[in-house]
């Protein structure tokens, strides 16, 4: 039996150094299917042949990879990606755990005596009718003041705690530590972005598998809905429920979550929407006819069967959305929408870049918050279309 086994590997081996030779290119143009498929299994009996020779077999050289290993290893293949996720964890660094080594709180102000004192003399002639001269000398003092405002970067004040601190960037016009707001400003707005991008995906996921699911009445019921939603304008909206807070005294500490939770409600229509147009096409496949021969709920169907396949679809849309909600709240807080006075936003640093005076003379008060929002959209839209590509089973790149 042996023997036999081992001529017939030779016998292969043997065919396909003939059908190599012998073949012409007319015979490559009308049987080129069947001599490749000879050749093949040609060369998998010579492979196999010296694998016995060598006491091996091929599949102890053959290495399983999991999806997941194959989808890291498509994202960080992709030099954008990794450029996208070094930019977010550096923000996220920064946000987290750089106030454990600042010295000065978020809501914490300066009163320490300023240390920008100038005093400036001017001198002055002026020519009458008469054509006689005068003189005269105009004097500007800039006092120190009780606050240590607009301080210069790199310059120390004194901190509650009655200890000389550093000021990296400076202090704004409040007498806030820029440096410190910063940080507090970065983290309120991950925070709110990664809460509001889970709330409102949840929310779509639900109504978008349920109208993708049963179709008919359900589907026309929210559909509709979404469709009402996106025609509302959203920006407006806004301005006139500030308004309406800033009439009903609430309290500005809940404001912000307040705001947030309406764009929120305004935000799941375009996960319904992809979630929906997903399960219409997966509810077809053979899988799902084996779920309802085998007598399963509607709800397993949907959330155990369904639902997880239009995860790699979900992720990326909550990757690009994340740099959508920073730009909005951002946006809110830069019309005095959004986060009081008192709690640190980036939006609402970049709100001071309005006053000429500042804009001009103090660059520090706000350039360094756009830079943030900046780094942290920009890296978002890189992870996801990293995710995008990586996730895509057709991308062979």
């Amino acid at each position: 039996m042996e023997d036999n086994k081992k001529e017939i590997i030779n016998n292969a081996a043997n065919t396909e150094d003939v059908i190599t030779s012998n073949m012409d290119e007319t015979a490559v143009q009308s049987g080129a299917g069947e001599a490749v498929a000879v050749a093949v299994a040609a060369g998998e009996a010579k492979a196999e042949k010296k694998a016995e020779n060598k006491g091996e077999f091929i599949s102890d050289n053959v290495r399983i990879v999991s999806p997941m290993k194959l989808v890291l290893k498509r994202f960080f293949r992709s030099r954008l990606s990794v450029v996208g996720l070094v930019m977010f964890l550096a923000v996220v660094v920064f946000s987290f755990l750089g106030p454990v080594f600042i010295s000065w709180e978020e809501d914490e102000i300066d009163r320490s005596q300023s240390q920008r004192t100038f005093y400036e003399f001017s001198y002055y002639t002026e020519i009458d009718e008469n054509g006689n001269e005068f003189s005269y000398y105009t004097s500007s003092i800039n006092r120190p003041d009780n606050l240590n405002i607009h301080a210069q970067a790199f310059t120390y004040g004194v901190n509650k705690y009655g200890k000389k601190a550093l000021h990296v960037f400076g202090t704004d016009g409040t007498g806030y530590d820029i440096f410190v707001r910063l940080m507090y400003g970065g983290r309120l707005s991950l925070m709110l972005s990664f809460l509001v991008v889970l709330v409102y995906t949840l929310i779509g996921v639900i109504m978008g598998g349920l109208a993708g699911y049963f179709g008919g009445w359900v589907d026309m019921i929210i559909m509709r809905l979404v469709d009402i939603l996106n025609c509302l304008p959203s920006l407006p909206i806004m301005l006139i429920i500030g308004a309406f807070f800033d009439n009903s005294g609430m309290d500005e500490g809940i404001r912000v979550y307040f705001m947030m939770g309406v764009l929120t409600l305004m935000s799941w229509s375009g996960t319904t929407r992809l979630v929906r147009g997903q399960i219409l096409s997966l509810r077809e496949q053979e899988y799902m006819v084996a779920t309802d021969a085998l007598g399963f709920s509607p709800w397993r169907k949907i959330f155990k069967h369904l639902v997880p396949n239009v995860m790699p679809q979900l992720i990326v849309s909550m990757t690009l959305g994340l740099g959508g909600t920073i730009l909005t709240e951002a946006s809110l807080s830069f019309l005095n929408l959004g986060a009081p006075g008192t709690v640190a936003s980036l939006g609402r640093m970049v709100n001071a870049a309005k006053e000429p005076t500042v804009l001009a003379n103090y660059v520090l008060d706000w350039l360094p918050a756009g830079v943030i929002i900046i780094l942290a959209v920009v890296a978002f839209n890189f992870i996801g279309d990293g995710l995008r590509d990586a996730l895509d089973p057709r991308m062979k790149r």
